[in-house]
């Protein structure tokens, strides 16, 4: 199992924000955490990545309990807010940075511009793209570098729905070859059209 957490509770600031929330991922799984708006799907992500201790209950990630550290990032993929972007690097720059820091990646820099549809804007800085186009750039990066588990923060903000549909496609090849992807969405037809598991949050009471 790759993520299982069972009975965890999350607080903030001294408040409860998640309550008994059992989740599972196994290699090749896509779980869709569903929710309304600040029921605390992306505090769930933030405790699966290791940057908010649970309060209460079990919590482990390929194996053992998540840490902010380098060796747990090496195989961990986090992608919620918009990363600061690098100045005076294009696009395909920052594809190359990633390319060159992970090693055995899962695509090429060239490959990768084409299937984002970002070949013809490799020379411009991040900030001249457009929001799509800047949330495909993340994904990009995100599944360019090798990892065995995808912590995904609402991925389809921002893309248009023919672009929606080719996410679920890439996310779905992800899993096959062993991955796991946890993500946070508010569209339902990419949670119908990927998801193996759905996790569904409520106030906590």
């Amino acid at each position: 199992m790759i993520v299982s957490a069972r009975g965890m509770d999350v607080e903030l600031a001294g408040r409860t924000v998640l309550r008994g929330v059992d989740l599972a991922a196994a290699p090749g799984e896509i779980v869709a955490v569903l929710g309304e708006n600040g029921v605390g799907k992306s505090t769930l992500l933030r405790c699966l990545a290791g940057l908010q201790p649970p309060a209460a209950g079990e919590l482990g990630v390929l194996g053992r309990p998540p840490a902010d550290e380098p060796a747990f990032w090496r195989e961990v993929v986090l992608a919620a807010d918009e990363p600061a972007w690098y100045p005076g690097l294009s696009v395909r720059e920052h594809l190359e940075l990633m390319h060159a820091v992970h090693g055995a990646a899962r695509l090429e820099v060239g490959a990768a511009l084409d299937a984002f549809e970002l070949a013809g804007r490799g020379d411009v800085s991040p900030l001249a793209l457009s929001t799509g186009q800047r949330q495909r750039l993340c994904l990009a990066m995100v599944l360019l570098r090798p990892s065995r588990l995808l912590l995904l923060d609402e991925p389809e903000r921002g893309l248009d729905t023919a672009f929606r549909r080719r996410l679920g496609s890439y996310l779905a090849g992800y899993a096959a070859t062993g991955g796991a992807v946890v993500m946070a969405t508010h569209d339902p037809a990419l949670a119908d059209a990927v998801a193996t598991r759905r996790v569904l949050l409520e106030t906590a009471a």
